[in-house]
């Protein structure tokens, strides 16, 4: 299982707040693996730019046709210029027909308690899949 570790962009005060947020994606086919999986390294290189971002990290689950995403940032504004800056922008409106499922988690932690741990972010994004069915 292909993984980006976790890697800081930039370290906040230990007192601040930090706006995460995780991501479930799949694609309907293995052909369209390749493809999305190319289109998130230009995203992630994207992220160790944005202004008001703490850290991220991917995991790719390729015979799954999955990949995970999660984040930390300075603020819900900083995630959202991020989402509508290019590239991301038009990797997301290009891969929208690939896509089969999509499920997103937003929470706020304390910055001393990044980096955010995997198996929280994955309950969290189980428990928003219950929610949204």
């Amino acid at each position: 299982m292909p993984t980006l570790p976790w890697t800081t962009v930039s370290t906040p005060a230990p007192d601040a707040q930090a706006f995460v947020m995780a991501s479930r994606l799949e694609v309907r086919s293995l052909k369209d693996v390749p493809r999305f999986f190319l289109k998130s390294l230009a995203a992630w290189k994207q992220v160790s730019k944005a202004p008001g971002a703490y850290g991220a990290s991917l995991i790719a689950e390729p015979f799954s046709r999955t990949f995970w995403t999660l984040s930390a940032w300075h603020d819900k504004e900083a995630l959202y210029t991020y989402a509508k800056t290019e590239p991301h922008r038009s990797i997301m409106t290009g891969l929208r027909p690939t896509m089969k499922d999509s499920v997103f988690t937003f929470w706020q932690v304390q910055a001393a308690d990044l980096p955010i741990d995997w198996t929280d972010a994955r309950r969290r994004l189980a428990e928003q899949q219950t929610t949204e069915a």
